[in-house]
């Protein structure tokens, strides 16, 4: 199977760690996606390979829990406001999004572009900010909604930011489902990492979304959580004069991240990034909003 980070919800019953209660509790909160909200009993077993006699018990208890909701009339199961409670402690302290999201708007409408701040761990990379100039007219990510690991420049900025064991584990379980994507993806990260080496950026050109090109930087904070934060930046090729994706638009989204990396009191994540020469503009202080607004917008 595909390990893009949206397959990986799709867990089944025998692939839940020793089959208990709480992680059949979890597969079935984790069928719900952006894409399917609503599910029946009849959805929710085939999603997670759960008996109906289990599958009605785990609802019931979710539902008294309050993290899951029962449409007597149409007979469909949604999350209830429960869940949002349990999201809101790992939302305060990704302090990155209350530190990034003034520098990405102002970014955003100087280039009228849509930036966003996507978070993984593993195989997952999820969209957790998002800011959008009114004049860029495309589709707005759900928050929680999962990225193209191999299709985005995020994606390949993410898996060039992990160890190499896990990277390798990745192409190699992808690998096994289509080789030939294996393949391509591999020479893609290879490019993806020479661009982070050199300009601290990777690009993709209109490969998710036609005419819509992107520049991503990897992130990782001081901690050891293992988490990894990735900025990027989408423009409408209308938008682009020749080579301001590279001259411009990538150079202004490191400052941004290499900003907020150092106000979280990180090391950059790539030898490029240390010297803020590379790029031809100005360091910037830790820990000064101001200054990394003003620099990646002015």
């Amino acid at each position: 199977m595909r390990r893009e980070s949206q397959n990986l919800s799709d867990s089944t019953q025998s692939d839940l760690p020793g089959g208990g209660a709480l992680a059949r509790g979890i597969a079935v909160l984790r069928a719900f996606t952006v894409e399917r909200p609503a599910l029946s009993a009849r959805e929710l077993m085939a999603i997670t390979g759960l008996a109906k006699p289990t599958l009605f018990r785990l609802t019931g208890t979710l539902c008294e829990l309050g993290l899951l909701r029962h449409d007597d009339a149409g007979g469909w199961f949604t999350p209830a406001p429960g869940v949002a409670c349990l999201a809101a402690p790992f939302l305060a302290r990704a302090s990155v999004r209350q530190l990034a999201f003034g520098p990405m708007q102002a970014l955003a409408e100087r280039l009228r572009a849509q930036v966003a701040l996507s978070l993984g761990q593993g195989f997952n990379l999820v969209f957790i900010e998002l800011a959008q100039a009114k004049e860029c007219v495309t589709v707005r990510p759900s928050m929680g909604g999962p990225l193209s690991l191999s299709r985005t420049a995020s994606g390949r900025a993410y898996l060039n930011a992990l160890p190499a064991e896990q990277r390798r584990a990745y192409l190699d379980e992808l690998r096994l489902a289509d080789s030939t994507l294996a393949a391509r993806l591999e020479e893609r990260l290879l490019e993806a990492r020479e661009d982070l080496e050199k300009r601290g950026f990777c690009v993709s050109y209109g490969e998710l979304i036609e005419h819509f090109h992107g520049v991503a930087v990897p992130l990782k904070p001081a901690d050891a959580s293992g988490e990894i934060y990735v900025f990027s930046c989408a423009v409408p090729s209308f938008e682009l004069q020749p080579d301001q994706l590279l001259n411009d638009v990538g150079p202004r989204l490191v400052t941004l991240a290499r900003g907020v990396e150092a106000a979280l009191g990180a090391p950059p994540s790539f030898a490029a990034d240390s010297d803020p020469q590379v790029h031809g503009l100005s360091p910037i202080k830790a820990g000064a909003r101001r200054e990394i607004a003003s620099a990646a917008a002015g």
